[in-house]
């Protein structure tokens, strides 16, 4: 980064927590934000009628692949390729079956899910598959992944319902209890995760007949926040990460993303999909996870939310491949997203997978290399998510203040009200990205995708009224996005001041100056009470200073026309 630039680089990662959690070293936009020319939106394909798409379904013991009527008769080869390999690796391989088909007629085609290798059954369900005619040059079906999983005994876990949208990514598990939050997130480290040197206490998990092994200090430390967290009635969300300075040395030929640039800012790689090691250890460790926390006896506590890395459309800051073009970073990024909400499926289809994206919408934040619109990256995902078999993806969204430093995004320029042209989507336009998932080429089953605002915050300007205007922030985002249906959290970051943030002064608590930790809590700011009060009934006397503040006499101002009405919060 140029240091003559005025500004700290924009992003969000969550809060540093308890012991072992990783402290995210943030930069972020100092002053007025540098955002780049808004680019044209990838353009998203119409949706395929069902009755002219491919299927591929897995039940417990076969993968079946449903063809439509079309013009091929005669025999066919099914082919298998991993889902790290190019779509046209098949014309290398031998096909896993053949069988025969009549034209104009529906045609299931069967293969064993599971394969025997040297270590035990090798599962298919996360393979993608392709059909071409034998002696043939073109399939007649694309690679498609697996769709339908509906016919798996899976876990069937109802998403706790909570009473209101209050969340925090959570430092101090007590406090977040007494301030009643209600979704927290935790920072996981997925390259700690592992333990790279075989210990007698370290704990086992089997993936295809092989033995990984996980850490047991930082499992268990896990464990009981998620435990405590998630007992106190919150839905506790993870957010993965793949810290490239943390680990110990084992790790960074397995997990670090084959084109990571050791000039990136933050120390974040994308996750290792990649190489064939890398994608093992992926997919276990995120199998570890959802199985770990979604047992029907809760032993270990409840999580069903997770984030698939830090505000990816920045991704050379926040999850880094290299400098590469919108279209090589989707393809990566999707193979990740597409491997956790497989395991979902697998093991517990209630939990939830999410993007995570930063507040430039039609705008990138960097050069074309190393950062994408928001809209344009979201549009490319759904279209080549939905040419290969859509699944279950949700968005995680980071609606901070268009300037970091200025905690009044009622003021944001670059936050307007249409959503094909605004730069940024920030609190003042938020209402725009729950209409935009509503398009019908963005559903899933009919449904739209689930939102999250998994990370914003205010920052505390410097002079006696800081610590107020912070607070009527708050107070303002908090009515505002407790009022906008499709919606479901509302997360802030942070707990605690954080010294290494650029100088941002979020949290609901101040820094102790004295102590040597960065993230080491000093007292309760102005924000923390209306924050604990958000969602009482006692809301409205503990918001009333913000409204001078804000400028506005009724909290209904605040509101889009389709939410107008002047009324408490919602639960």
């Amino acid at each position: 980064m140029n240091p003559g630039l005025a500004m700290i680089i924009h992003a969000g990662i969550a809060v540093a927590l308890c012991t072992g959690a990783i402290p995210a070293q943030r930069m972020r936009e100092r002053l007025q934000p540098m955002s780049r020319p808004a680019e044209t939106p990838a353009q998203v394909p119409p949706l395929k009628g069902k009755a002219e798409a491919p299927l591929v379904k897995a039940t417990s013991t076969q993968i079946q692949i449903v063809l439509p009527p079309g013009e091929h008769a005669g025999k066919v080869a099914v082919y298998e390729l991993g889902p790290n390999e190019k779509d046209d690796a098949w014309r290398d391989k031998k096909p896993i079956e053949t069988a025969g088909m009549a034209a104009r007629r529906v045609v299931k085609l069967n293969v064993d899910r599971f394969e025997r290798t040297q270590t035990g059954r090798r599962d298919r369900l996360y393979s993608k598959f392709v059909v071409v005619p034998a002696n043939g040059q073109e399939p007649i079906m694309p690679v498609r992944f697996v769709e339908d999983f509906s016919s798996l005994t899976r876990r069937k876990l109802p998403f706790a319902r909570t009473h209101s949208k209050k969340g925090l990514q959570v430092q101090m598990v007590d406090d977040a209890m007494a301030l009643g939050v209600q979704h927290a997130a935790l920072n996981v480290d997925l390259a700690n995760l592992f333990a790279w040197a075989p210990t007698p206490d370290a704990i086992p998990y089997v993936v295809d007949g092989e033995r990984f092994l996980f850490n047991p200090p930082v499992v268990v430390d896990l464990d009981q926040r998620v435990t405590m967290l998630s007992h106190a009635g919150m839905t506790v969300t993870l957010i993965l990460l793949n810290y490239t300075n943390t680990a110990e040395a084992a790790a960074a030929e397995v997990m670090r993303h084959p084109n990571y640039s050791d000039g990136c800012p933050n120390h974040l790689s994308a996750f290792n999909t990649a190489t064939a090691d890398g994608l093992k250890h992926y997919r276990s460790a995120v199998e570890f996870l959802i199985d770990r926390y979604t047992q029907p006896d809760g032993r270990f506590g409840r999580a069903l939310g997770y984030i698939i890395g830090n505000e990816v459309n920045s991704h050379w800051h926040w999850c880094n491949m290299g400098e590469v073009s919108m279209e090589e970073f989707t393809e990566d990024y999707l193979r990740a997203m597409r491997i956790a909400a497989t395991a979902a499926e697998k093991i517990c289809p209630t939990a939830r997978v999410y993007m995570s994206l930063e507040h430039h919408w039609n705008a990138r934040f960097d050069s074309q290399t190393k950062s994408f619109p928001g809209r344009a990256f979201l549009e490319l995902f759904a279209s080549r998510a939905r040419e290969q078999g859509d699944f279950a993806w949700h968005v995680a969204h980071h609606p901070y203040p268009d300037n970091l430093m200025e905690p009044a995004f009622w003021k944001d320029k670059a936050a307007t009200n249409d959503v094909s042209t605004t730069t940024k989507i920030t609190l003042k336009n938020i209402e725009l990205l729950p209409e935009y998932l509503r398009r019908p080429e963005l559903l899933h089953k009919g449904e739209p995708r689930h939102l999250i605002l998994s990370e914003q915050g205010f920052h505390t300007k410097d002079g006696p009224d800081g610590e107020m205007l912070q607070a009527a922030a708050f107070c303002a985002a908090y009515f505002k996005v407790a009022h906008i249906d499709g919606i479901d959290a509302f997360i802030l970051h942070r707990h605690v001041d954080f010294r290494d943030e650029g100088g941002l002064r979020l949290g609901l608590w101040t820094r102790n100056e004295m102590s040597p930790g960065p993230g080491d809590p000093g007292r309760p700011k102005r924000i923390y009470e209306v924050f604990r009060m958000a969602d009482t009934p006692a809301w409205a006397s503990a918001f009333e200073f913000a409204r001078p503040i804000i400028g506005i006499r009724d909290w209904a101002e605040l509101l889009p026309e389709s939410a107008r009405q002047p009324s408490p919060p919602k639960k």
